[in-house]
């Protein structure tokens, strides 16, 4: 089969295309046809630095993935030769990705994929649903009625976050760069806040009375998350997706800091049952019309990774980033 593949950590043209043979399917794993994959931040990570996963990288990179069934191994009753599945399982620890004509995958971190979705637009879902999934219902536990902060309406987690949080019944405001507020005001927030005009203190004072807000999800992080600290109330709740240097305002306003790291299971392989779970549940949502993911407009195949990095790294991608067999 052919497959791109990574030689050593670099740019965005380090990847090169090879033959390798085809999976075949071992006891509890599924070998899927490729369809589309999604380009994530981590993909991107673990291309170009050291991490801690770096010392058994693998050759083909990519988790997300969407396909065809075409093998079957022992043990496995959820799924059939020629069901259509998603799920985020490989390209880390060991374990091959997507960027190849076929993939061996756990079926436990597998589910069939939204009916009403294209190959295309279900690939750009697994990773970044599972992370809001985890961050919202998982960890911050969102219920009816709770003030919730979603920062970044329109990357790839964020607009998932956003109409998840809907679903969960929350009052949601979102925080936007000015170009997409068009786009952050169709995912169904009850706020858009427009980030380089408004400042924290501003739109809490406006949105909350100055009390604060329940719960916020952090997607952009790094320095950014002291606005999250600042826009909290007193015992509220924040989570992110990347470290912190500075926890200080966690302790002295009370709140209940989370930290999500999707690829736990994948990398360490507990509970991997969940994110199964998790997608299944999504696309239910998804095919009833709650939730949409939005797809970035560039248009590049497997073979042509390089420029779906590119993209992803230039900043000017809207939505995910996608590329198809």
């Amino acid at each position: 089969m052919k497959a791109m593949i990574i030689d050593s950590l670099g740019d965005a043209n380090v990847f090169r295309q090879v033959e390798r043979d085809r999976p075949k399917a071992s006891a509890g794993h599924l070998v899927l046809e490729v369809k589309a994959t999604s380009v994530n931040p981590l993909d991107t990570m673990l291309r170009s630095a050291e991490t801690p996963w770096s010392a058994n990288l693998p050759e083909i990179l990519h988790g997300d993935v969407a396909g065809v069934i075409v093998e079957v191994g022992e043990g496995v009753e959820q799924f059939r030769v020629g069901d259509e599945v998603y799920g985020c399982a490989g390209g880390i620890a060991g374990t091959q990705g997507a960027l190849a004509e076929y993939m061996l995958v756990d079926a436990d971190l597998m589910a069939h994929k939204p009916q009403i979705l294209s190959m295309r637009e279900a690939a750009a879902l697994p990773l970044v649903s599972i992370t809001a999934w985890e961050a919202l219902v998982s960890k911050m536990h969102i219920k009816p009625g709770d003030n919730v902060l979603i920062h970044g309406a329109t990357g790839g987690v964020g607009h998932i976050a956003v109409q998840l949080a809907k679903v969960l019944g929350a009052t949601v405001a979102t925080t936007s760069l000015a170009r997409n507020i068009d786009l952050a005001h169709t995912l169904g927030a009850d706020q858009v806040i427009n980030a380089e005009q408004q400042s924290v203190e501003d739109y809490t004072q406006q949105l909350t009375g100055g009390l604060g807000f329940d719960a916020i999800f952090d997607t952009i992080a790094g320095d950014h998350i002291q606005n999250s600290f600042k826009a909290a109330r007193y015992n509220g709740k924040v989570a992110t997706i990347l470290p912190i240097s500075d926890p200080l305002q966690v302790a002295l306003k009370g709140l209940s800091f989370h930290s999500v790291l999707m690829p736990i299971p994948l990398v360490y392989g507990i509970n991997r049952k969940a994110h199964g779970e998790i997608l299944t549940h999504i696309a239910k949502l998804v095919d009833e019309g709650q939730i949409k993911p939005i797809v970035d407009e560039s248009q590049y195949s497997i073979w042509e990774v390089s420029k779906g990095h590119q993209r992803l790294e230039s900043k000017q991608a809207t939505g995910k980033v996608v590329l198809t067999a």
